[in-house]
């Protein structure tokens, strides 16, 4: 029988070995069982293929900021699964965790059994329906159609994030194709927010909103104007429909992030509440944090979930302008099912790094050191060594860090979190 956090814990990890996806009118048949349906926050829904992340850290910081209460279910984590459940800026603890995930258990007894994303969903909403915050911000797994958070048949906005190649063994080969995945979490009258990033998706999402009668809200280059990349920091004026030209500062340098926190700047707009004020609004996005997302873990040392080709894109977009006026070094990683010998010529191509070391990572989905040898082998451009083990990589590029130096640890979400946890351990043994 178990009791303790850890082994509730492998259990979950546990499920994808004998449970497989269920249908959306199954979720939310369980869903209605465990909350009686009485889901009484307002809910801002996100998909995307990236930035989903992000755009939730902005909503939720700003809400925060302007005075109301917010749970907010994300994926992956990075070093706990608990961070997958917040309210407000904490993550559930240990102890109701395991009370939400027996909640579920006794629920599911007679039924199919939930996958991995839908059993920590259902437990996500249990603990919601508790504490009833304002708002429940609900990031989807992948595609969106078909994914777990859609048995929710009538969010306040939906927001679609920057569509690229990933999943496609799930969502399609064409941007088209995975756009139609995403563009199923749009309803009937709801409004929904997207960027104007590529023609093709765009065109899609436009479809399924005048299909659904949904007003869309679509945030283009001509809404996104001045941007300036500081020291640490970036600022730009944002025009939308109801604040005009507002002057935003980001707590980044990742300029990918001036697309998110828009989008999230236009789905609050939407939600109309008069505690949202553009004072709120400034100061929330200044303060929002996300870990992994051009974060700088340690002085001169920047952790980046880059973790397919538009992510790899963006993030050497990033580094190409941080004024760094010595050498650069990056540490990569990457998923096997991933494109990832576009995501290394992207890197090769950009001759950004004067050394590049690669690592496999701590999981069974990780591409091999023959396979990553083998990609990147077909290009040239810069030194670059394998490693077994992403601890003696790390070590290899601390001892070559000058005091000008920068070292990035981009790529898998895997990797992200094997490093934080990794530095966090190191700077608990020095005190």
């Amino acid at each position: 029988m178990m009791k303790t956090y850890e082994e509730v814990e492998q259990y979950i990890l546990d499920i994808p070995k004998f449970a497989g996806k269920n249908t959306l009118k199954d979720t939310a048949e369980l869903l209605e069982r465990l909350t009686g349906g009485r889901v009484k926050s307002r809910i801002i829904h996100v998909a995307g293929t990236n930035g989903k992340g992000s755009v939730c850290a902005y909503l939720r910081s700003v809400l925060l900021n302007s005075g109301c209460s917010v749970g907010t279910f994300t994926s992956p984590h990075l070093e706990t699964m608990r961070e997958r459940i917040c309210l407000g800026n904490q993550m559930i603890s240990r102890e109701e965790f395991v009370r939400a995930f027996f909640k579920v258990k006794e629920c599911i007894e007679g039924k199919n059994h939930p996958s991995f994303f839908e059993y920590l969903f259902l437990m996500a909403m249990t603990y919601f329906q508790e504490k009833e915050p304002d708002y429940l911000i609900l990031e989807t797994g992948l595609g969106g159609r078909l994914d777990a958070t859609n048995c929710l048949e009538k969010p306040d906005v939906c927001i679609i994030t920057e569509i690229g190649y990933d999943h496609m063994q799930y969502l399609g080969e064409q941007l088209s194709e995975i756009a139609a995945e995403k563009a199923g979490i749009i309803k009937e009258g709801v409004p929904v927010v997207f960027a104007d990033k590529r023609k093709g998706s765009t065109k899609v999402l436009t479809e399924y909103a005048k299909k659904a009668q949904s007003p869309a809200i679509i945030i283009g280059k001509n809404n996104i104007l001045d941007v300036n990349i500081n020291h640490k920091t970036i600022d730009f004026s944002l025009h939308t429909g109801y604040y005009n030209y507002v002057s935003l500062l980001l707590q980044t340098t990742a300029l990918y992030q001036v697309e998110n926190a828009s989008l999230a700047v236009a789905a609050l707009e939407v939600l109309k509440d008069a505690r949202i004020t553009e004072r709120s609004i400034r100061e929330g996005l200044q303060s929002a944090y996300w870990p992994g997302r051009m974060e700088e873990a340690l002085p001169g040392i920047y952790l980046d979930g880059a973790h397919n080709e538009d992510g790899i894109e963006a993030f050497l977009n990033t580094v190409k302008y941080d004024g760094c006026i010595g050498k650069r070094f990056l540490l990569f990683g990457v998923v096997r099912d991933k494109r990832y010998d576009r995501m290394i010529q992207k890197i090769t191509e950009s001759g950004l790094f004067d050394e590049t070391a690669i690592t496999i990572l701590e999981t069974d989905r990780s591409a091999s050191i023959d396979e990553l040898k083998t990609a990147w082998e077909q290009y040239t451009g810069g030194k670059h060594s394998f490693y077994q083990d992403a601890r003696e990589a790390y070590e290899h590029l601390r001892t070559l860090k000058g005091s000008e130096d920068v070292i990035y640890i981009a790529g898998s979400m895997y990797l992200i979190g094997q490093m934080k946890s990794l530095m966090r351990r190191k700077q608990d043994d020095r005190f």
